[in-house]
């Protein structure tokens, strides 16, 4: 058992990330290498790839890159969560502005970067994302959030709509860049969308196969574009210059002596 945990590739990720096509896609290409999937808190940064806790992880930017491999994967709409009974719920989608007179919550966990929260401020902050949603359901206020959390936490009396100028949250995959592992590769790979057949190296999947083919159409287009003027100027035009000259049978001047 300690064995195959040593030998386990260990995903982080962060709530409102859902890792599941990749994963089934890895546990069909490496049924010799399990995964192991590691909720961590949004808070935490890229400190379990940092501390070697996790190989790889699924998080939210932006975040502090210095020796941090990122490719940014999506970005998420952000949304308001309400009361079912509330006047924003009458509506397909809001502005920033649309909040002005309402108490919007700021969870310590929230990942949206706020320049300024809109709103008026509650009188504390809740302790994390599900917490809040709970006081929405209690109308101490309402909380803007990614789409992806108001699903997560999503309660049958509450509902939300886009908010269409709040700061938007991107997720990203990120990992140490001097621990790039071939196991790292396949995972980037993976969600990259390359075929089990492609090479696993970054360089040579995305560059070397197109350098490549570039080469070989090259001298193909150049070699038919060399031998067809040939043809033409060879062939067809020296024949052209026969039939034009020739002349009739007893056409032409009378020789002299004759007539």
């Amino acid at each position: 058992m300690n064995e195959e945990s040593a030998q386990a590739f260990r995903l982080a990720y962060v709530p409102g990330v859902t890792p599941t096509k990749w994963v089934r896609v890895w546990t069909e290409r490496m049924p010799d290498v399990p995964i192991e999937l590691m909720p961590v808190e949004p808070t935490s940064g890229a400190e379990p790839l940092r501390n070697g806790t996790a190989d790889i992880a699924l998080l939210r930017l932006p975040l502090e890159r210095d020796g941090l491999s990122v490719i940014n994967l999506y970005t998420e709409a952000s949304v308001v969560v309400v009361p079912k009974e509330h006047a924003i719920a009458a509506v397909d989608r809001i502005s920033v502005a649309d909040l002005a007179e309402e108490t919007v919550l700021h969870p310590l966990d929230d990942v949206l970067d706020w320049a300024t929260l809109p709103g008026e401020e509650a009188f504390e902050r809740p302790a994390d994302t599900e917490t809040a949603v709970s006081h929405v359901a209690s109308e101490v206020g309402v909380l803007v959030t990614p789409q992806s959390l108001a699903r997560l936490h999503h309660r049958k009396d509450l509902t939300y709509r886009p908010v269409t100028d709040a700061p938007a949250s991107q997720v990203g995959l990120v990992w140490v860049t001097d621990r790039t592992t071939d196991l790292v590769d396949t995972f980037v790979g993976i969600v990259r969308g390359r075929t089990a057949n492609s090479s696993r190296g970054r360089r040579q999947d995305s560059e070397t196969p197109a350098e490549d083919a570039k080469d070989r159409k090259g001298p193909r287009r150049g070699e038919r574009q060399g031998s067809q003027p040939k043809r033409v100027v060879g062939d067809k035009k020296p024949k052209a210059r026969r039939g034009n000259t020739s002349r009739p049978k007893g056409s032409g001047r009378p020789r002299k002596g004759r007539g």
